[in-house]
Order: structure tokens, then sequence, then C-alpha cells
């Protein structure tokens, strides 16, 4: 399916001078509160709702001059959306934060107020949308992810709003994400869900996406922990194996990883020769900065952010220099 104008320049807006998506992540709702609390040693509910938009503010105003974009979410990061730098496009979160533990397979929902129209009006130059994905999960349920991800598509396609999807796998045997026996599972988890999503029924214009390969565990990277699940060559091809299948424009998450994790993990993309078009890095910027917040306040995360959160982005930016154009995957000749 082709881009329409007005999607183009959405993407355009979210995107640098060369076509590639350098966005901050900072919609995280749940594990942001949770983060704060543990830092402070209280309960989650002594967070308030004023002290998740403060957090918000000052990563969106210090980062922002640094990104091409900032994800927010409207629950919390409308103060934050006006504090970004004028440079900075914006997308919203449409979904709940985490999932539905009530019954099996991490189904999500949708914030109940929202809708593609509304988190247009709101100024978003795109709608995000995270599901949990694997495709080991029984089929019944898949389908129903299936068929939430073709509505949202439609509604986003109607409003010529650009729709990015973000896939986190897991396993539905309960194992540990981060651990060696699903690292050995991930590639194939992250390459059938791109397979899966860049299919047109979904009409997803950008895929968010996991590495394909978890860095600790690739022999002789920086960030090695000693047990290889696979050798650098085969981490090298499995990123050209998921860029293969990706029919639709693609950029990395960081997952929550530690910057110099996310940074190594550019650069096998980069030495992969991956065509991904960017990044939307959460975490791996700013969630040092949790800690500094709930002992010190406000202002002592803005000084952190100044120096270490920049410093972070900064390391981001120059990793991604490789990354390629959105517009080639897209089906466009040339930055229009």
């Amino acid at each position: 399916m082709q881009l329409s104008e007005g999607k183009i320049k959405h993407l355009n807006a979210l995107s640098n001078d060369k076509g590639v998506i350098a966005a901050a992540a900072m919609d995280q709702r749940g594990s942001l509160r949770k983060s704060i609390a543990k830092a402070k040693g209280v309960p989650e509910n002594q967070v308030s709702d004023d002290m998740m938009s403060e957090f918000k503010v000052a990563v969106s105003k210090i980062l922002t001059p640094h990104a091409s974009a900032i994800l927010l979410d409207p629950e919390f990061g409308v103060p934050a959306a006006k504090a970004r730098a004028r440079n900075a496009g914006l997308l919203l979160a449409y979904e709940e934060t985490g999932y539905d533990n009530t019954q099996p397979g991490r189904l999500p929902d949708l914030l109940p107020h929202l809708s593609a129209k509304r988190i247009k009006e709101l100024g978003a130059d795109a709608v995000k949308i995270l599901i949990y994905y694997s495709p080991f999960e029984k089929a019944e349920l898949n389908d129903i992810k299936h068929a939430f991800i073709e509505r949202i598509g439609a509604e986003c396609e109607y409003h010529q709003i650009p729709f990015f999807l973000e896939f986190v796998g897991y396993d539905p045997a309960g194992g540990d994400e981060k651990g060696f026996e699903y690292a050995k599972k991930k590639p194939e988890v992250v390459i059938k869900s791109m397979q899966e999503f860049g299919k047109p029924q979904y009409n997803v214009d950008v895929l968010k996406v996991e590495v394909p390969v978890n860095a600790e565990f690739v022999a002789g990277s920086k960030v090695f922990k000693g047990q290889a699940a696979y050798s650098r060559q085969e981490a090298l091809d499995y990123y050209r194996k998921a860029a293969d299948v990706a029919e639709k424009p693609f950029i990395y998450l960081s997952a929550g990883v530690s910057n110099p994790q996310f940074v190594e993990s550019l650069n096998m993309a980069a030495e992969a020769g991956t065509d991904y078009s960017g990044v939307l890095c959460g975490r791996a910027t700013w969630k040092d900065g949790v800690p500094v917040y709930a002992k010190q306040g406000v202002k002592a995360l803005e000084d952190w952010l100044s120096k270490e959160g920049v410093e972070n982005i900064q390391a981001v930016n120059e990793a991604i220099k490789p990354a390629k154009s959105w517009h080639a995957k897209a089906g466009l000749a040339a930055a229009v």
C-alpha cells in the first residue's frame, strides 16, 4: 500500500534530515511509577501523578533538543509534550499500560477515552501501540491480537496518521526473557513477528522491533556475560534475516537495556548492514536518572539529564549514523 501525502508529512516530522527516526521514548507508566517507588523506598501509591508528569517534563525538555521526536503517553505526558523542543515530532501511546493478567496470553487493551482521531487532535504525528507477542503462543490468543491490530490500522488509515506498532516478545511457558534459553529462541520470535505484522491487512507504517539477539549472549560482544547463545557471525546473520523479512520500515527499541548494551546492539546492526531506519530509545538514555529524582528531586534529575542523559542519547545518535532513511523501505524514491 502506498503511503499517503498526509502520512508522509507526519513521518517526515518525526525524522531527522536524513529520513532517520532518532526518537526518545518516555511513555512508561506502570514501570516508571514502580521504579520511582522502589528508589524512594515507598509504596507505589505514594508516587503521585504530578511526580510522574514532572519526571516526564524534565526528560522531554532536556533530551528532545537531541532527538527527532519523542514518544509520550496521554495520561501523564501532555505537559511533557508541550515542553519538548520545537524540532521534535510527537508520538502518543494508545494502549493501556501493561496487559491483562487475569487471563493467559498477555492481551492488550486501549485507553478508554482515546481514539486515533483524538490522538491526532492532541497534536501527535503518530499513534503507537505496544503488544506482547509470541509466534509460539496459542493460535486463538494470537488471533485476538491480529484482529486488535487490524482495527487500529484501519482507524489510523482513515484518519491519515502513521501507525507505529511495537511488539515485545515473551515466553508463553513463563521462562525468563532475559535468560539464556530465551536468548536462543529470540531470533525466531522477532523474525516471525516482523513477518506477521508487515502484512498489508494491518496497515502498520513503521515496525518498532527488538533487536533479534541478546547482546549479552553474543560471544565476543562488548557486553558478553560469558555464556554464548550465538557466535558474532550467527548474531549478524540473524540481524540480516530479520531485516530481509521486513516489508515495512523498522526501527529498534531499547527494551530497557543499559546504554552500553543498546549501543553494542546498534553497532552489530551496522556491522550486519541492516536497513533499519532509526530508534525509539527510552530507558537506555534516562533510567539511571530515576534514583537521582527519587532521592534528590527534579533539579538534581535535570542536572543529571543535562550531563549523563545527553551523553547517553548522543552515544545512540552516533551509533545510528549508518541507519537508512525510511523512504526506501516505504517505496518512496527520495525524501519528500
